[in-house]
């Protein structure tokens, strides 16, 4: 599946999808599959959150509190576990909101979100540098077992910039109980700074971590003497993809969300 999703460029996940959706490996025929696709197209697909329904006032309402679509989306289960046409699905949620047309109502709803943008992508610039870390061990090798979000001790991390790059923070989450540290960074984010003062940090706690994810930002670069000195092992989520941290993204939303004035 992954060298079939390099060669056509595509997620190796969006190639198991398909295959799956076509029987398998073993029966999947690409003239049914594209006969499929061809029907699905053709069907008119009535949109979910459809203007003036009690669903979009919901949402609104859920994203101007400053929820996330995650949260807005789970509330809605236990609000109404019995009724279908007030379900939504995030996904659902982040589509429609950038499809918005600018206006009031996205500038409202736009001042509630976390990463305050109005659409997908933005990326903090210079952050993953011109260079490749050296030896980095990829996500792809970590135990299967963080998946699961069954066994604490699998933490996720990432570094926060302040305003101006004049100020740090580091942010480790555990990816089962959500617990979270702040690492300050007083000193600068180089390489050695963080190292020590992540090193430093995790050393407070009862347990030992079992291993650490991070994006690929070159203030870990120094991983290897990390996982020496603490027995921590670090694996490197791929660059540009931050759902592969998902609960340290959302976790820095919460914390570093910026506060609105309100006279």
């Amino acid at each position: 599946m992954r060298q079939i999703a390099g060669q056509l460029g595509r997620h190796p996940s969006t190639v198991s999808r398909e295959v799956r959706a076509g029987g398998g490996a073993a029966d999947y025929r690409a003239v049914k599959a594209a006969d499929r696709a061809r029907m699905r197209r053709r069907r008119p697909k009535l949109r979910k959150l459809a203007d003036g329904t009690p669903l979009v006032a919901h949402v609104c309402e859920g994203l101007e509190m400053g929820w996330s679509p995650q949260q807005v989306a789970a509330r809605m289960h236990l609000d109404y576990p019995d009724d279908l046409a007030m379900r939504v699905s995030h996904e659902t949620i982040y589509t429609w909101f950038y499809l918005l047309p600018k206006g009031e109502l996205k500038s409202a709803l736009l001042a509630g979100m976390r990463q305050g943008k109005d659409h997908r992508g933005l990326e903090r610039r210079g952050h993953y540098g011109r260079h490749r870390i050296a030896d980095m061990v990829s996500i792809d090798e970590r135990p299967a077992e963080a998946a699961d979000r069954k066994v604490p001790g699998h933490w996720e991390g990432d570094l926060m910039i302040g305003q101006g790059a004049h100020s740090a923070v580091g942010t480790l989450v555990e990816r089962t109980t959500r617990f979270t540290l702040l690492v300050p960074l007083p000193h600068g984010r180089a390489a050695e700074t963080t190292r020590l003062a992540i090193a430093e940090t995790i050393g407070t706690l009862p347990a030992a971590l079992r291993q650490l994810t991070w994006d690929q930002g070159t203030e870990l670069a120094q991983h290897r003497q990390f996982s020496i000195d603490t027995g921590v092992a670090v694996y490197f989520a791929h660059h540009r993809s931050p759902w592969e941290r998902g609960t340290n993204e959302n976790t820095n939303g919460r914390c570093f969300q910026p506060v609105i004035a309100t006279g």
